[in-house]
């Protein structure tokens, strides 16, 4: 792509608003406004998110569905999403963010619908791939959006705002989830997506204004899309699978390694490629190619820890899943405060200080979370919470600012679509090298601690049971234990839980310490066009 490219990309995107016959303004185009809609939309993704994994168990026992098909609901989507960020940034950048984010946000409520008439566990799971589809179009598009409508110098408050209404809709979740199912139906939870897409449909088509490439009208590179999303899904696909198969079953090696050989292919083959999917001259940015390192870091330590964070509230503390929602509340809180105080600090310091910053402070409250005990009160969590969402908000922010700031407009839904999908894969990661971590510490300390608390030996299936249970903070004492030996399997399990978790924090600090030092390098976008790429 040439400089001219970029430039011509630049003008049409950031031309003066037209004037409409009698001198008003039109409000097509509006920054504030466009954020405003593309905040609908990826309200709905990230409130998706949250609000299914509190409906699993009821789905499980209305559908009679397995522990693996359950786990696909889940899993399918993520897999989904992950697989098709980064080409449906492309397709944005090719055919226009407006057209893309209609699409997805049309698709995503459609799909809702589908998955809320369902009556089997297989149908679920296949429109929650589907789902998966159209969310990743959304997503991206929603950055190349803010992208094209906010002068650089504004782009990180918005983004700062984009970041707290992810922030708000994710803490919304768990609570909205809770009452959903428990006084409607786990189907109810699929069916609110559907007049949320239909403002954000509404809006986006009297609201937005397109943006893309002057010569949008290009080939794909087919052969690109191909190796990257058989990369994408064997690495997803391998981690995920991981816990189970084992980190050095064959099967989860012969995964992780042709993803690798996918990826060096897909590396090979753009360097060939007339139009590429991804311009390797994007990460001659040494700003930007950090700040996808950083959002896989942030994310591998945030999602992998804050998935233990709900099994710790209900199967320790015995919290239902709204009053889990409602603990977790000042973390998610802070991020609804801290994302948009996040985009004025970058906006006046640059993202290197507010990212250092964030990730010592998650530092911190994961260093903190790693002292936890079975009796710790809320105060203390509460605590932690608080300075890990503070944390998490100035990184989110920063990092997006420095990858889609530091890219072409041209190429912003490619950049919209990679920081995407480095937060799936870190995510992805984190929770699984966590959880594995945490299964081994598991593993080693239940056997004493049982032994300890004056209980028989365990052995063969029992063993396997009591620690598969333990991994996740569920107690079950036998048929016929008197209350004595039940208070003694629950104190065993959960002091055993609580160990492993403080595993998993103990690595996840260590992790964000090293994210703080990349840091370092991160540095906000210098022009509106972005820096020249060269393919």
């Amino acid at each position: 792509m040439s400089q001219s490219d970029v430039s011509t990309t630049k003008t049409d995107a950031t031309a003066p608003r037209n004037e409409p016959p009698g001198g008003r303004r039109s409000l097509q185009g509006h920054p504030w406004l466009t954020l405003l809609t593309v905040a609908v939309g990826v309200m709905m993704v990230a409130l998706d998110g949250t609000v299914v994994a509190i409906a699993n168990p009821v789905i499980q026992a209305d559908l009679h569905a397995s522990p693996a098909n359950i786990q696909w609901v889940t899993s399918g989507y993520l897999l989904a999403l992950a697989v098709f960020l980064i080409t449906a940034g492309k397709i944005g950048d090719r055919f226009g963010h407006k057209t893309t984010f209609l699409v997805g946000a049309a698709g995503f409520a459609a799909s809702s619908a589908a998955i809320a008439f369902a009556t089997n566990i297989q149908t679920v799971i296949a429109f929650r791939v589907l789902q998966g589809l159209f969310g990743a179009l959304l997503q991206p598009a929603a950055l190349g959006l803010l992208r094209g409508a906010f002068p650089l110098e504004k782009l990180n408050m918005a983004i700062g705002i984009w970041a707290g209404v992810i922030g708000a809709s994710s803490a919304a979740g768990p609570i909205v989830g809770g009452l959903l199912v428990e006084h409607v139906s786990w189907q109810s939870v699929f069916f609110i997506n559907i007049p949320v897409g239909l403002v954000a449909v509404a809006l986006g088509l009297w609201i937005l204004k397109d943006v893309k490439a002057e010569n949008a009208v290009r080939s794909f590179d087919i052969p690109g899309i191909v190796l990257l999303s058989a990369a994408m899904f064997m690495l997803v696909f391998g981690i995920i699978k991981a816990p189970s198969w084992g980190w050095g079953d064959g099967r989860t090696l012969a995964f992780l390694i042709g993803a690798v050989l996918a990826m060096a292919a897909f590396a090979f083959w753009q360097t060939r490629a007339k139009e590429p999917l991804v311009p390797l001259g994007l990460f001659r940015s040494v700003p930007l190619s950090a700040g996808a390192l950083l959002m896989v870091l942030m994310a591998f330590a945030f999602f992998g820890a804050i998935f233990f964070v709900t099994f710790y509230l209900q199967n320790v503390h015995g919290m239902t899943p709204v009053q889990a929602g409602v603990h977790l509340l000042p973390m998610t809180g802070m991020m609804i405060i801290g994302a948009p105080a996040a985009g004025l600090a970058v906006g006046k310091l640059g993202p290197r200080i507010p990212i250092v910053v964030g990730m010592l402070a998650t530092t911190v409250s994961m260093a903190g979370m790693s002292t936890l005990t079975t009796t710790s009160g809320s105060a203390v969590m509460s605590l932690w919470f608080v300075l890990m969402g503070l944390g998490i908000s100035q990184v989110m922010v920063g990092a997006t600012e420095v990858m889609v700031g530091n890219a072409p407009l041209a190429l912003s839904g490619v950049a919209g679509g990679l920081q995407q999908a480095a937060m799936q894969v870190g995510g992805s990661l984190g929770s699984a090298v966590l959880l594995a971590l945490m299964a081994a510490r598991v593993g080693d300390v239940l056997p004493g601690n049982w032994a300890k608390a004056g209980l028989g030996p365990l052995q063969g299936e029992q063993l396997a049971q009591v620690k598969q249970g333990a991994q996740l903070g569920i107690a079950q004492a036998g048929p016929g234990a008197t209350p004595a030996q039940a208070h003694s399997v629950v104190e065993a399990v959960h002091t055993s839980f609580v160990s492993g978790m403080s595993t998993a924090f103990t690595v996840a600090a260590v992790v964000s310490l090293v994210a703080a030092f990349l840091g370092l390098l991160a540095k906000r976008g210098t022009t509106d066009a972005g820096p020249a790429v060269h393919v």
